[in-house]
């Protein structure tokens, strides 16, 4: 994975706002709380490498929309 520390707010946030998901919707996605992902966007905490995953194998079921994230986030 090539997601830098610095990068992370942005594709949390971006990827949150594609699905229309709360804060709270998008951590019960990928089993977090709502202050952990509120920690990410906010560049305090970043996601476990499990969470990271999580989230690539999400762009990847999301085909076309999620396309351009796999590709500037995580090299695919």
């Amino acid at each position: 994975m090539s997601v830098t520390t610095s990068e992370i707010p942005v594709l949390i946030r971006t990827l949150r706002n594609r699905l229309g998901l709360s804060q709270e919707k998008f951590g019960q996605k990928f089993g977090v709380v709502f202050q952990t992902v509120n920690n990410w966007e906010n560049g305090r905490t970043k996601p476990t490498r499990m969470a990271l995953m999580l989230i690539q194998r999400q762009l990847e079921q999301m085909g076309e929309d999620g396309e351009d994230l796999l590709e500037k986030y995580f090299n695919k």
